[in-house]
């Protein structure tokens, strides 16, 4: 198969793999417990939290370890009820869902053609100081990357708190919690080659307490109860570990790639790559072409085993339009003609070649 589709899932790292086993069978202890077993899962998840830490320039017990990116979104969100809220037209649904019932409406800022937030827009002069934001950092639809460090600043003159959803751009871009400024930052675990089930809420010291999502024990700085997944916050801690060390020889390859892609698709009629001019991931293109059906397109690719999206995992299967494209302005018909390609580190430029094959006979016998 020709795997697409890195912004969805990413295969586990067979490095990672072999670090998380042992915590299934022979050191499977509790982590609060005090006996060697124990004690050894507890050292494991310190040194996993030390991991991620160095990948996102955190202190480590500002890491609190999740079920997923969705659990550490919901996690900031619901911890901001009582505070004034703006999120971004762009915010995956973990964010803009947990935003319901609240005792004061988040209100949406809205964002230019190309997806990016436009601090000079007079939407921004309205927002009340000791407002919190919630901003993504990197679109998982169109790979659009944020100028968050402008945005930090602008927070910091207006007296404003931001969290930011970093899942799609950790491991793909340098990032550092520090100097961006953040007070609460989400991240996961299976978008660079660690497993399911694990995510994390990097929060500030100066932001503590905030309230815990779910009660029932003190785990995790008593900010998250249940007995931790030792063996996937392992994997998690691994998985960063190589990704601090891959990331610049990964963004250029996955840059070239994705240039010679958008080079070759420009080669078909009526081809519209949304967000072309803005900056973004290194690894992400959508795109729409005139006159086309997403679905029909994804599952004709199917059929030659090609996976690519026609956009967010999350919305997979819906008859709506994705948000994100309808916060671009771009119409329905072409809306519902996208298709997400995100490429990983295995992919390579014959298989890019096999993909513009394979779209360009679809195309002349849909």
């Amino acid at each position: 198969m020709i795997y697409f589709d890195h912004n969805a899932t990413t295969p586990v790292d067979e490095a990672v793999l072999e670090a998380m086993l042992p915590y299934f069978t022979k050191l499977y202890g509790n982590p609060s417990s005090l006996y060697r077993l124990g004690r050894m899962a507890r050292s494991a998840i310190d040194t996993a939290r030390e991991q991620l830490a160095a990948l996102i320039d955190a202190k480590p017990s500002q890491i609190i370890f999740t079920s997923g990116g969705t659990e550490a979104n919901a996690l900031a969100i619901n911890s901001l009820r009582d505070h004034p809220l703006y999120i971004s037209a762009l915010e995956h649904p973990s964010v803009f869902e947990n935003t319901a019932n609240r005792s004061i409406p988040a209100q949406t800022l809205e964002v230019n053609s190309h997806g990016l937030l436009d601090l000079d827009h007079p939407q921004w002069s309205k927002i009340a100081p000791d407002s919190w934001l919630s901003v993504m950092l990197a679109n998982n639809e169109t790979g659009v990357i944020q100028d968050l460090n402008a945005l930090s600043a602008f927070c910091s003159r207006h007296k404003l708190k931001l969290h930011s959803d970093a899942v799609q751009a950790l491991g793909k871009i340098p990032l550092s919690f520090q100097q961006l400024g953040l007070q609460m930052m989400s991240v996961s675990s299976h978008k660079i080659y660690g497993p399911k089930g694990c995510g994390a809420l990097v929060v500030s010291d100066d932001t503590r307490p905030i309230p815990p999502l779910q009660r029932g024990g003190d785990q995790e700085q008593a900010l998250r109860a249940g007995t931790e997944n030792v063996a996937a916050i392992v994997g998690f801690g691994k998985a960063a570990e190589l990704a601090q060390q891959r990331l610049s020889i990964n963004h250029e390859t996955l840059l070239r790639l994705r240039n010679y892609l958008e080079q070759q698709l420009h080669s078909l009629p009526g081809i519209h790559i949304f967000s072309e001019p803005a900056p973004r991931l290194p690894n992400t293109v959508q795109f729409a072409i005139d006159g086309t059906s997403g679905e029909m397109l994804l599952m004709q690719l199917d059929r030659h085993n090609i996976a690519v999206s026609s956009g967010s995992a999350c919305k997979a299967g819906s008859d709506s339009i994705s948000p994100v494209l309808s916060a671009l302005k771009i119409t329905p018909a072409l809306a519902r003609s996208a298709i997400r390609v995100s490429l990983g580190r295995s992919n390579c430029q014959t298989e890019i070649d096999q993909f513009i094959l394979v779209l360009r006979q679809i195309l002349i016998n849909p």
